[in-house]
C-alpha cells in the first residue's frame, strides 16, 4: 500500500505559469543571454551578446537586444540594429555584417512578443523595412513578410580524416591545394589582426569593395576570444600570402573574413588557406565547414561551388514599412558598376582611409 509521503513524492510538480515579459538586455544580462543562446539548438554564433559591443564600437550603429523571460528564465532573444544612410536607406534588422540572425524562441508566445517589439521599433524609427536573416523562413505563412533570392550559403560535413576531406574536394581544386603544399606554404595562428587586415584590405581593394576598419577585426578577436581565430598563410621564407578570420561554434567552423595578396594567385594561396583551416578545424573536432554566404553570380559563389559545396538558399525575410519596395544594395546592380571601377583605381592607403566611412552604411 502506498503511503501518503510516497504519493506526494510521485505527484508531478505543476509547470511554471508566470507571465512572459519583454526586456532589453543590460550588461548584467549578458552571461545568461549567452547561456540561453548556447543551449538553444536554433540559435547561432551571431546571436551572442558580444556582437552588440562590436557593432556599436566599430560602426556606431544603434542596437536593441530584446529578450523574453518567464519565471526568471530567458525564453527568447532577438538582436536588432539600425543601419541608416542617405545613400542606402534606413533599415532595421539582424546585426549588420552577420549572415544569420532573427528571433529565437522556445515557444510561440515568446516569438510573438519579440515580433511585436521589432514591429513597434520599426514604426518608431520610421525605417524603410525590417529584416530577419535565417537559413529557413521565420514567417512562411504570413503575407506581410516577403523574401527574395540574393544570397546562398555553403555548408558541408567534414570528417576527422584529412585524406577523406582532401579527396572530397573536386580534382581541379584539389590540385591547387597540393600545389600550395608542394610549395611549402604553412599556416600560423595570429594573436592580432595586423596581417589579416593587410591581406584583406589588399584583396577587397582589387575587387572594388570598401574595406572594414581594422578596429572591427580587433574588436571581434577581443569579444569572442578562442572562438575567433586568425590564421595566416605564409611562404617558406615568410612572405604574406593570405589570412582568414574564422568563428568556431559548437562543432562548426565558419571562415568569415579572408583575403589573399597578389602573391596568392601564383602559389594557390587561397585554396591552401581554406584547406589548412579545414585540417585544423577537423583536428579540433569540428564536423561541419560553413563557407558562409555569397551573392548569386559572384566569384565567391563560383569558388565555393568549385570546392564541391552545394549552394543552400538563404530566404532572408523582409517587412516593408516606409519603403514601397526593397532596396537593391547589391554590387551586381549596374548602378554600382562605375563606383566599383573607380574604387579599384584609388591608391590603397586612400581606399583604406575612406572605406570605413562607407562600409558602416552597408550591412
Amino acid at each position: 500500500m502506498t503511503s501518503m509521503t510516497e504519493a506526494l513524492q510521485a505527484t508531478p510538480v505543476p509547470a511554471a505559469s508566470g507571465p512572459q515579459t519583454l526586456h532589453l538586455m543590460q550588461p548584467q544580462d549578458r552571461a545568461r543571454w549567452d547561456a540561453f543562446v548556447r543551449a538553444t539548438p536554433a540559435a547561432n554564433f551571431f546571436h551572442l551578446s558580444g556582437w552588440q559591443n562590436v557593432i556599436e564600437r566599430a560602426f556606431g550603429n544603434k542596437t536593441w537586444f530584446y529578450y523574453t523571460q518567464q519565471d526568471g528564465q530567458i525564453t527568447g532573444v532577438l538582436p536588432l540594429s539600425q543601419v541608416k544612410s542617405k545613400l542606402f536607406g534606413n533599415a532595421l534588422g539582424a546585426m549588420p555584417f552577420c549572415v544569420y540572425g532573427g528571433p529565437v524562441a522556445t515557444n510561440d508566445a515568446a516569438l510573438l512578443l519579440l515580433d511585436g517589439a521589432a514591429d513597434a521599433l520599426a514604426k518608431q524609427l520610421g525605417v524603410g523595412h525590417l529584416e530577419y536573416r535565417g537559413m529557413e523562413r521565420f514567417h512562411p505563412d504570413d503575407a506581410s513578410w516577403t523574401t527574395k533570392e540574393l544570397y546562398v550559403t555553403f555548408r558541408k560535413a567534414i570528417s576527422a580524416d584529412d585524406e577523406e576531406n582532401l579527396n572530397a574536394i573536386p580534382r581541379k581544386q584539389r590540385a591547387m591545394v597540393r600545389k600550395g603544399i608542394k610549395l611549402g606554404l604553412r599556416g600560423e595562428v595570429d594573436n592580432n589582426v595586423e596581417r589579416l587586415f593587410a591581406a584583406y584590405a589588399d584583396s577587397v581593394h582589387r575587387l572594388g569593395t570598401p574595406v572594414f576598419p581594422k578596429k572591427y577585426f580587433a574588436l571581434l578577436q577581443q569579444a569572442f576570444g578562442a572562438e575567433c581565430e586568425v590564421r595566416t598563410i605564409v611562404t617558406e621564407d615568410g612572405r604574406l600570402v593570405g589570412s582568414v578570420m574564422s568563428f568556431y561554434w559548437r562543432d562548426e567552423v565558419v571562415p568569415y573574413y579572408g583575403g589573399g595578396t597578389a602573391l596568392a594567385r601564383e602559389v594557390a594561396g587561397n585554396d591552401f588557406m581554406y584547406w589548412n583551416l579545414m585540417q585544423a578545424a577537423a583536428a579540433k573536432g569540428c564536423r561541419l565547414f560553413d563557407f558562409g554566404r555569397s551573392k548569386l553570380g559572384t566569384g565567391a559563389y563560383d569558388f565555393k561551388k568549385n570546392w564541391g559545396f552545394v549552394a543552400q538558399p538563404l530566404p532572408y525575410e523582409y517587412k516593408l514599412y516606409a519603403s514601397p519596395a526593397l532596396p537593391d544594395n547589391n554590387p551586381l546592380n549596374p548602378k554600382y558598376a562605375l563606383f566599383i571601377k573607380v574604387w579599384k583605381k584609388l591608391p590603397l592607403p586612400v581606399a583604406n582611409f575612406i572605406g570605413p566611412y562607407i562600409v558602416r552604411n552597408l550591412g
